[in-house]
This record gives structure tokens, sequence and C-alpha cells, in this order.
């Protein structure tokens, strides 16, 4: 993959993120005046509204992870509430250890890295990012992991040998973004642990 089609897959992510969150808005400001004037209550409301807000936190996610970024600083509480909104629809606790702000685009790769993790761990598991100077290290721990071997071993290359699914299309954009950005990415995997750094 080219610098042009990183920039092109962003440049479609971001159209599509873009596209969606405001028809999601929108029924969940019509969910929200449903509940005001008591119209609709009960379990099917509470579906609708965990699903609504589900979509939401993810497409904001992948808006930031797929999307085109620059250095524009995210700051703790606004990356630490997308978070806590995408953790809420998942079985993997996220935790973000930066206190300070950073460029959207480092946010960037650690989402995508976030993710990477999170395939290994279909039973659930912590999901750590920790920042020390210019360095990132996403780290991912789970009783038991589920690891795709190829995909993990030639990460860092972004070279691998079976055809990428749609569902690891994250292993495919982290180099390739990172290699843009004049990062390297290191893997690891233990039976209990997977660490990307870059």
């Amino acid at each position: 993959m080219s610098d042009t089609n990183v920039n092109l897959a962003e440049l479609i992510g971001s159209r599509i993120c873009h596209d969606l969150i405001s028809p999601i808005g929108a029924i969940t400001n019509g969910l929200e005046l449903l509940e005001m004037v008591g119209a609709v209550q009960g379990p099917e409301m509470e579906l609708i509204s965990g699903s609504v807000g589900s979509a939401g936190a993810r497409i904001r996610f992948f808006r930031v992870a797929f999307g085109s970024a620059g250095d524009q600083p995210l700051g703790r509480a606004e990356v630490t509430e997308l978070l806590n909104d995408v953790e809420r629809a998942g079985r993997v606790r996220l935790n973000w250890h930066l206190t300070e702000a950073v460029p959207r685009n480092q946010v960037k790769l650690a989402f995508l890295a976030m993710m990477c993790c999170e395939s290994a761990m279909p039973f659930g598991g912590d999901v750590t990012i920790e920042n020390t100077g210019d360095s990132w290290t996403v780290s991912g721990m789970a009783d038991k992991l589920n690891l795709d071997n190829d995909l993990w071993k030639n990460l860092p290359s972004g070279r691998f040998a079976n055809s990428v699914k749609p569902a690891q299309v994250q292993f495919a954009l982290l180099p390739e973004t990172a290699a843009s950005m004049g990062r390297r990415i290191a893997a690891e995997t233990t039976s209990t642990r997977v660490v990307i750094r870059f």
C-alpha cells in the first residue's frame, strides 16, 4: 500500500464517518425527545437507545482510527470520554494512561494498535495505552488470546502471507500509516499478552 493509497483510505474513512454521524445523532435526539414526553418506555426503548449509543461511539472511534488526521491536539478528556463510550459496548477494558493532549495523528496510530490488540481478545481483556516521550506502547492482556500468527509476525513489515480480511484491516493500515509519519512498528506476543510499540 502506497502513501497515496493510505491517504485515499483515510479520506474514504473520514467521508463515511462524517456522513453517518449526523443521522445517528438525529436518531439519538429523537429518542431523547420520546423519553421526555413518555411516548415510549420499556426494554424495547433501552435496546434501541443502547444500540444507537454504541453505533455513535464506534463511528466516532472509527473517524479517528480510519479518517484523515493532522497534528491538531486531542485532549485527555475527549479521548477518555470516547473510549468509555466504546468500552460500554464491548468486552475489552480500555486504559488511556496519558494526561496531556497529544497530536491526533498519534492517537490514530494508538487506536489502530488498540484494534489489533482487541482482535486477539474475543473473550475480553484489558488494553493499556502509554506514552513516554515520543514512544508509544499499546498492550493487551487476557487470560486467553486468539492470535493470528501471520498477522502478528508480519505486522512490523505490513506484508502478510495471507489476504487481509475486512475485520483485520487495522493490521494493514497501522504499519503503512506509521511509515507515512516516519515511525516503525514493533510487535511481540506471548500466550497472555500482545504488545505494539511505535
